[in-house]
């Protein structure tokens, strides 16, 4: 067990360990999960030059405030993040922090993420990783399997965090990257089930504005707009679904589901979320509203190619 470790003063509203996912377990009913938004997950482990899987702690809406209790640490926060550091040697004075930046901690600072701004989720590395034990080659917590660190449960408050390595540089990290987006259009490739619904009801589809409602979590987002007629069967035998499957219920309304959705669906599915676009939706709170645009595999495939070119130039 490692000596170095931060106290959690507060949890904030939906902490976890998460990384890139758990995967080839999905036919044992164990979803593949990970982080909501897996490019700011490689870029906060970037910051801290951490291979890209390794664990970092996500949270929704208000993270965690930590007291670093003993070591040193580098830590890194990503997304559209406030939040600030309050120094053991100068406690009366707050030091206001940025994102997609590195921040050396010493014994006795605490951090303290306040909200996200314009996004749902944000992201906590630390230099060396978090010191979390793997469940089939994975740190991601699921906690309605109650499955991951922690015993499969959300962080809570007073926990002690542990880390692997203690800080030994004060070199700064920064690096360039643009959480907004311009739209909330989302770019989809049709369904399995697509042919399954009337020509009225797909073009509609894709002419419709949709709402995100307050019933959207890591497991699936539901959406209120337009409902579409089924002209075959509102219920299919249940076949293996995947993370941005659009799946479409009795009642006409879409679903999209997320990283922790079910691992079998009897739900027909209209399209599915292009991989470029899911941490776009991800990041989408309650109340927006979006449009679906239909795309060809081949240029879902380009776009994916060319977000991951993005970030590979990350250093």
């Amino acid at each position: 067990m490692s000596k170095y470790y931060f106290q959690v003063e507060r949890a904030g509203v939906h902490t976890t360990f998460q990384d890139l996912g758990r995967f080839n377990v999905q036919h044992l009913g164990i979803c593949p999960g990970g982080s909501m938004d897996s490019n700011l997950l490689k870029i906060s482990n970037k910051l801290v030059n951490n291979p890209l899987h390794v664990g970092v702690m996500e949270f929704a809406y208000q993270g965690p405030r930590l007291k670093l209790i003993s070591g040193k640490a580098k830590i890194a926060i990503t997304g559209n993040v406030y939040f600030t550091i309050e120094r053991q040697c100068n406690p009366s004075s707050l030091e206001q922090c940025n994102s997609f930046e590195t921040y050396n901690l010493e014994e006795g600072d605490t951090i303290d993420i306040l909200a996200t701004k314009k996004s749902i989720y944000g992201y906590l590395s630390i230099e060396g990783g978090f010191q979390l034990k793997q469940f089939y080659n994975s740190v991601s917590t699921l906690t309605r399997s109650g499955i991951g660190p922690n015993d499969g449960k959300k962080i809570e408050e007073n926990l002690k965090i542990f880390f692997i390595k203690k800080n030994d540089n004060n070199n700064k990290k920064i690096v360039q990257w643009k959480s907004e987006f311009d739209d909330n259009i989302i770019r989809v490739l049709p369904g399995p089930q697509f042919h399954y619904f009337s020509k009225e009801s797909i073009k509609k589809f894709f002419l419709s504005t949709y709402k995100i409602t307050n019933h959207s979590d890591r497991m699936g987002m539901r959406l209120e707009g337009h409902k579409l007629e089924n002209i075959v069967s509102s219920n299919i035998a249940s076949e293996g679904i995947m993370k941005g499957s659009i799946q479409v219920t009795g009642d006409g309304n879409p679903i999209i589901l997320m990283a922790e959705h079910p691992t079998i669906g009897g739900y027909p599915k209209i399209a599915t979320v292009i991989s470029a676009d899911f941490a776009k939706v991800a990041q989408l709170s309650p109340g927006k509203e979006i449009t679906f645009e239909k795309v060809k595999l081949l240029k879902a495939e380009k776009y994916f190619h060319d977000q991951q070119e993005i970030l590979d130039k990350i250093y």
